[in-house]
């Protein structure tokens, strides 16, 4: 396996900034975030470190150079936006920047684009599930056609109403993964697998490595701490009794999670995905983070 990070939390850096600096520090693969320039009427913001809209051929040939100069790889192209939104001018927009990114990888040699499959919030999951048959696969269709894999990260995006992507995101549990890959079997249809989003909702997370070995196609490293004071005073259903950690610090088994992968076979990036707060108050401390994340990682990978 490689280790690498996403560089979505970087926003100020460019990205050959961002390929000297992890060159420099053992890195091995980049996800690189492929967000819009423009966010008119949209509801989030988000990084761009290569503009999929105008990339070129040309473009396309200075990257590849840039990354085997520093003998890294592009491990995946992501974007996260809500796919299902039920505001049908912003999905046509997701969709249509989606496709950019799917063919800007192809362009580029990357074999994976990471995204969202969304939801409305409004519809209970079978409802929400008759709306992804009906959407995602054409937008599967068109990843495959172009030979790139489309990996759907599993972040329940539990937020108030008012927060995007619209309060959830459907692909959140073992039960859906299993309805969404009967629906589209396509071999290039998987996972983004992320363990900190199964372990407070008490899934087991390494018994997800083995059930699901086919189908995960990209890997993200982000760590979870349970604060149980303030789950005593929330519950389960509240707010605020669990955070975002840089892997390694929170209640994550790494260890156990990683030999998983071994056993099933997965070779391929474990992607550093840092919104660790504490580690949040300027660049140096975020780089940081992403480092206290790779010398915790690193040992387990080979």
């Amino acid at each position: 396996m490689k280790l690498g990070f996403m560089t979505a939390c970087l926003p100020e850096m460019s990205l050959e900034e961002i390929v000297s600096w992890a060159s420099q520090n053992g890195f091995q693969m980049l996800e690189v975030a492929c967000w819009p320039k423009v966010y008119e009427k949209r509801r989030y913001a988000g990084t761009q470190h290569i503009d999929v809209e105008n990339l070129q051929e040309e473009d396309a040939a200075r990257i590849r150079e840039l990354f085997a100069q520093h003998h890294l790889e592009i491990s995946s192209l992501g974007y996260y936006p809500n796919n299902l939104d039920p505001n049908l001018e912003n999905r046509r927009f997701y969709h249509e920047h989606l496709k950019k990114v799917i063919k800007a990888a192809k362009m580029l040699g990357v074999p994976v684009v990471g995204t969202f499959v969304g939801r409305d919030p409004r519809m209970n999951v079978e409802e929400a599930l008759e709306e992804f048959a009906r959407v995602f696969p054409d937008l599967v269709k068109f990843a495959e056609d172009h030979g790139v894999k489309l990996a759907i990260e599993n972040c329940p995006m539990l937020y108030t109403i008012d927060r995007w992507p619209g309060g959830t995101n459907l692909a959140t549990t073992p039960a859906i993964w299993e309805r969404m890959f009967e629906l589209i079997p396509s071999p290039y249809f998987g996972l983004n697998l992320d363990p900190s989003h199964l372990i407070w909702q008490q899934i087991d997370y390494v018994q997800v490595v083995h059930d699901f070995r086919e189908r995960i196609f990209h890997v993200h490293a982000k760590d979870t701490k349970i604060l149980w004071e303030k789950l005593y005073e929330v519950g389960i259903f509240g707010f605020g009794w669990y955070v975002d950690k840089v892997a390694g610090t929170g209640d994550i088994d790494w260890p156990a999670f990683l030999a998983a992968l071994y056993e099933v076979g997965y070779d391929y990036v474990i992607s550093i995905e840092h919104e660790d707060r504490s580690f949040e108050k300027d660049t140096a401390s975020k780089l940081r983070g992403i480092l206290l994340a790779k010398q915790l990682l690193a040992p387990y990978i080979v």
